[in-house]
Formats: structure tokens, C-alpha cells, sequence
């Protein structure tokens, strides 16, 4: 008999085609009358036209957000607000903006409004990451989930195509941690195998025809899913790995799940059989541990993401640095972690 728990996060999605023109509503439903819009340096022209469109809700625009959010970056923005006196935030971006926006939230308490325009699903979790001398801290906090999520299919049509992989790959590897997490529930394994099936089938079609608002929208909806799974459960190897590869060595974020997700399914999947079950039947294979594998792989080099560490930056030398750094704080994983099996990934993977 199943026996479970799940507690579901308390979030407000709007999505479809066109629907930032519905930001201002959302941001006065919330009762907000200062917001600061936060993303990326190269994004600063579209805050400032977003904030434009605010109007006397806009406090201002700091686009500042960085990989990782490195914790001086954190407090600049969230003193920033503080000379705003903005009472939300506004974000918009992938993983570094929405990261951002948390900070400032854990820093001051304001409520967060996300509008994402990639794959990367942190709108969806209450996940915070802040890195301070190259290492990643992270945590879990109610009050930094977002309490709206704006999906607009459009504002990812100009995303690069590499980038839409490397983002979406990212997202499946949320869905892949929540189908084997020990807190998982049947409503998160559902949510992740199609959140799962959704990406890995709207990709090619996003590689084909960039501008495909199909392609895009099922794209989003996926990523959608399966941010909403990882904000669920509970992080293994993965994370925690990819945490300490990009917080130690400033990798790419997207570009390092892409490349470590294969290499950790093979290590889990002999010990985690409903989740190679759940990823065979996303990917449209046979439910055995090297089918789901080098269907994974097959699909991630098709799409043409990244295949190794090094290009992405990665010196060989810490490669140890990181096994002792992933030893020191283990997370749950259904298969055991060794110096030994982790050292092999790590060298596969480079």
C-alpha cells in the first residue's frame, strides 16, 4: 500500500503567448507599489523597457545578476531595494536572475514576481544558491519562492540555440533528481516524467525551427514541471555536484548539467529502477540502465550540447578538489558514493 506525503507549494502561473503584457496586473494583485526589476547585464535594455511598462509601479532597474550569484552581488542589489525602499522585486532572466531576486528576498523579505525567459525552473523552487570564496552555499527558504510566475513562450524565441539545450538538459536533470529522491510522491513522479518527456520532445523542434512558438511553449511547460519537482524533493549527486563545479570553478551552469546528467544516471540507474522505467518511457526506449543511458547521452549530443568538462574550463588538477568537496557534505542518492566511483564519473565526465 502507498503511504505518502506531499506538500504542495504555493505558487500563482500565468502562461501562454503574450501574456507579459499581463505583468502590471500581477504585480498589483500582489498589492506592490515600488518594484525593482532585476536580471543581467545584457538584459538591461529590456528591464528598463519592462519597468517602463510598470510605470509608477517601478521603483528602478539593477542589472547586475551574475552566475551563481556571487554574495557581493547579492548585497548590492538588496541595498539597492533597501534605497528604493522598493517593496518587491521583479526578475527577470534564467537561473542567475531568478537566483538573484531570492537573495534580496532572503535578505529583506520581498515578494518575488519571476518572468523567465529559459529553461532553467528555479521561478519554481524555494532553493536559494549564494557563492562566497568559490564555494556554493545553498538552501531552502519559503519566503524566496516566487509568489507569481509569468510564462511568456515569446520572450524565449530569441533565446540561442545552444543555450535553449544546455537550459532545457538543465531542467531535465531536476526532473531526473525528483524521479529518484526518498521524498518523492506519486504526483512528483508524474510531474517529472512528463515535465521530462515535454522537454526532450520540444527540443529538436527547437533546434529546428528556433522561432517555433509550439517548439518554445512546450518547452517552457516542461521546464515548468520540472522546476516545480525539483522546489518538491530533495537534491542528490547531480546538484551537488554541478553546485560544486560551477560555485568552485565558475563553470557554466547549464553547459554542467548538460554534461554531468548522463554520467550520473549511469551511476544511479541500477539502484533506481522506477526511474529508468519513467526516463525510458520520456525518452521512447527500452526501461533498462544503459538503454535509458546512452539514449540520454545519444539525445544530448544530437541536440548538440556540450560532451565534457574541459572545454567548459574545467582543470583536470581539481578534479580531487571536487570529490573531497562532494564527500564532505553528502546528499541522498540511491546508489552509494565512494572516492572511487566518484573520481571515475568525474573523469568520464572530463
Amino acid at each position: 500500500m502507498t503511504s505518502f506525503v506531499h506538500d504542495a507549494l504555493p505558487m500563482r502561473v500565468v502562461f501562454g503567448p503574450g501574456r507579459l503584457a499581463e505583468l502590471g496586473d500581477e504585480v498589483a494583485r500582489l498589492g506592490l507599489g515600488r518594484v525593482l526589476v532585476l536580471g543581467t547585464p545584457p538584459q538591461e535594455a529590456a528591464l528598463r523597457a519592462i519597468a517602463d511598462g510598470l510605470g509608477g509601479r517601478a521603483a528602478g532597474v539593477f542589472a547586475g545578476a551574475r552566475q551563481h550569484v556571487p554574495v557581493e552581488v547579492a548585497g548590492a542589489a538588496a541595498d539597492r531595494a533597501r534605497e528604493l525602499g522598493a517593496d518587491g522585486c521583479v526578475v527577470v532572466g534564467g537561473g542567475s536572475s531568478v537566483g538573484l531576486g531570492k537573495a534580496v528576498a532572503l535578505r529583506h523579505g520581498l515578494p518575488v514576481v519571476a518572468v523567465p525567459t529559459t529553461y532553467a525552473g528555479s521561478e519554481m523552487t524555494p532553493i536559494w544558491g549564494l557563492t562566497e570564496d568559490g564555494v556554493k552555499r545553498t538552501g531552502r527558504a519559503r519566503a524566496v519562492l516566487p509568489r507569481t510566475v509569468v510564462y511568456d513562450p515569446e520572450l524565449t524565441r530569441t533565446l540561442p540555440v545552444g543555450l535553449s539545450v544546455t537550459s532545457g538538459l538543465n531542467a531535465v536533470a531536476h526532473a531526473v533528481e525528483a524521479l529518484w529522491a526518498p521524498d518523492g510522491t506519486p504526483i512528483t513522479a508524474l510531474m517529472a516524467e512528463e515535465g521530462a518527456r515535454a522537454l526532450l520532445s520540444a527540443l529538436p523542434g527547437v533546434v529546428a525551427w528556433p522561432d517555433d512558438l509550439d517548439a518554445r511553449s512546450g518547452a517552457l511547460q516542461g521546464a515548468w514541471l520540472c522546476g516545480a519537482v525539483l522546489g518538491a524533493t530533495t537534491m542528490s549527486l547531480h546538484h551537488k555536484l554541478c553546485h560544486v563545479l560551477g560555485g568552485s570553478f565558475d563553470l557554466p551552469h547549464a553547459e554542467t548539467h548538460a554534461v554531468v546528467l548522463p554520467h550520473v544516471v549511469a551511476h544511479n540507474a541500477p539502484a533506481a529502477p522506477a526511474a529508468v522505467a519513467a526516463l525510458g518511457r520520456a525518452l521512447g526506449v527500452a526501461a533498462d540502465p544503459d538503454t535509458v543511458t546512452e539514449a540520454l547521452r545519444t539525445r544530448a549530443r544530437e541536440l548538440g550540447a556540450p560532451t565534457s568538462l574541459a572545454p567548459l574550463g574545467m582543470p583536470r588538477d581539481g578534479l580531487p578538489v571536487v570529490v573531497e568537496q562532494v564527500l564532505a557534505a553528502p546528499y541522498a542518492n540511491p546508489a552509494p558514493v565512494t572516492r572511487e566511483s566518484l573520481s571515475a564519473l568525474l573523469e568520464a565526465a572530463y
